[in-house]
């Protein structure tokens, strides 16, 4: 799986050798998820899987809208808030006001390209963005596996 640097904006795709078996046969390097590396911090660019994603879309269900996308669409500040608001909360619903030029899925699309987060749901004039911490102060989100 190559990546470019598209997917990783600012930083470096790392290359993994593929890992060998203690029989020495290399195993495919599609078990292995992806990293980008943007200065000290190294992202995983694994996509969520469906039932990720449905715990996600359950735990949001009750959260209030932490980012407000207004008449001025999204401007550094606005993206500079919304880094800090998934540094502290990883899981963050936004709102699109009606004076806004941006639909709710434009803006949530813009948001987790620009911080390398992840759509999980949008609904009407919401949406619902994850991406994990590196904070060792906040509690993480234990995601399901498959």
């Amino acid at each position: 799986m190559a990546l470019s640097k598209s997917h990783c904006p600012n930083g470096t795709v790392e290359s993994q050798p593929p890992a060998t078996s203690m029989l020495g046969v290399e195993e495919t390097p599609l078990l292995r998820a992806p990293r980008c590396r943007i200065g000290k911090r190294t992202i995983n660019l694994m996509a969520l899987s469906k039932k990720q994603i449905k715990q996600l879309r359950a735990l949001a269900n009750h959260l209030n809208p932490l980012i407000i996308v207004g008449k001025n669409d999204l401007s550094d500040a606005a993206y500079a808030q919304a880094d800090e608001t998934l540094e502290k909360h990883e899981l963050v619903k936004c709102t699109v006001l009606d004076g806004s030029g941006l639909g709710a899925k434009d803006a949530a699309q813009h948001l987790a390209d620009r911080l390398r987060a992840q759509v999980v749901q949008v609904i009407g004039n919401r949406c619902v963005i994850y991406r994990e911490t590196h904070d060792e102060k906040v509690t993480k989100i234990r995601l399901v596996r498959e």
